[in-house]
């Protein structure tokens, strides 16, 4: 029997590719509201009571309020937004972080998807925070490339404009307060003591993300070649994944010196790379803003929460 999904704010980026691509399945009925309803919230009541899983793709007050919409039902909730990523009782979407991580998605009823750069981050240094080869009191740094389409319609639209201001057609520097709203995350669900300094960038590209963590041997709780244990941590960690690639020493040769942000744009897969030497070493997560970073990311957990194949419908490399 098919599941019916209500995707509550579907006319947003994420909403939509989301809702696009499960048209397409046979496994779930798209449950939709008139347009002059959809904003209405008894409308959205009566949708999120009636669906098995309601999808919020909304902006963080009302993706809390269509939580307290969902009492007294038995609707399972799959949020997007930065709501409830660290909110207690909600599993942490990102299921290749450890066994328990994927149990809450499967068998819990409220999940929150990462954050796009977050996740970038936490891919990187959750598992060697977890293995011991990073303390938990590390001072860390982050800096993230990405496609305009994270900022969503109005970001995009400024983008596309046929005519735009000039300073578009050059990388801009964002969250220069150090306030982001993925810093929470990327502490919680590391475990690390503090944030980290985070310096994300939006560029001339629709979409794709490449997240940058850099790290000095000192760093590191290793032994003589820190670049190949950090960067066997990762491969065992991530062995087996469909979805996670770990680069070996061959891939970093193939690149050809240069690595492109938007080389997996319009596919659902992430990229790690351990770069540098053993005294200054660059770990990078590259994927697509829209697909691990967001819609993706949100179809994977669906997947699990649904009981289907886990790489059902998704784009991967």
């Amino acid at each position: 029997m098919a599941s019916t999904i209500f995707i509550d704010g579907k006319d947003g980026t994420t909403g939509l590719r989301i809702y696009d691509r499960l048209a397409q399945r046979q496994d779930v009925t798209l449950l939709t509201l008139p347009e002059a309803e959809r904003k209405l919230p008894e409308a959205r009541r009566a949708a999120i009571h009636q669906a098995d899983v309601a999808i919020l793709c909304l902006p963080d007050a009302a993706a809390r309020e269509s939580g307290a919409l969902a009492e007294g039902s038995a609707c399972r909730i799959l949020d997007t937004s930065t709501a409830h990523r660290t909110a207690e009782g909600w599993a942490y979407g990102f299921p290749e972080l450890s066994h328990s991580h994927r149990e809450a998605i499967v068998h819990g009823r409220y999940v929150a998807v990462p954050g796009c750069h977050a996740s970038g981050f936490i891919a990187l240094v959750s598992p060697l925070v977890r293995c011991g080869l990073l303390p938990s009191q590390s001072a860390l740094s982050c800096f993230s490339l990405t496609g305009y389409s994270g900022g969503g319609k109005k970001m995009i639209a400024q983008y596309e404009a046929a005519e735009r201001e000039t300073a578009l057609a050059s990388p801009r520097q964002y969250g220069l307060t150090q306030q982001h709203k993925h810093l929470p995350e990327m502490r919680h669900v590391c475990g690390l003591q503090a944030e980290p300094i985070f310096a994300p960038v939006v560029a001339d590209f629709y979409s794709g993300m490449e997240v940058t963590v850099p790290l000095f041997r000192h760093q590191l709780r290793c032994g003589e070649h820190p670049l190949k244990e950090v960067r066997e941590a990762l491969r065992q960690h991530y062995f087996g994944s469909n979805v996670i690639k770990v680069w070996t020493e061959e891939d970093n040769a193939l690149s050809g010196g240069f690595i492109a942000a938007n080389a997996l744009s319009g596919r659902d897969s992430m990229e790690l790379m351990v770069l540098g030497n053993d005294e200054r070493l660059q770990l990078v997560a590259r994927f697509d803003n829209l697909g691990k970073g967001s819609s993706g990311a949100a179809l994977q957990c669906l997947n699990l929460m649904l009981g289907a194949e886990e790489t059902m419908g998704l784009q991967l490399s």
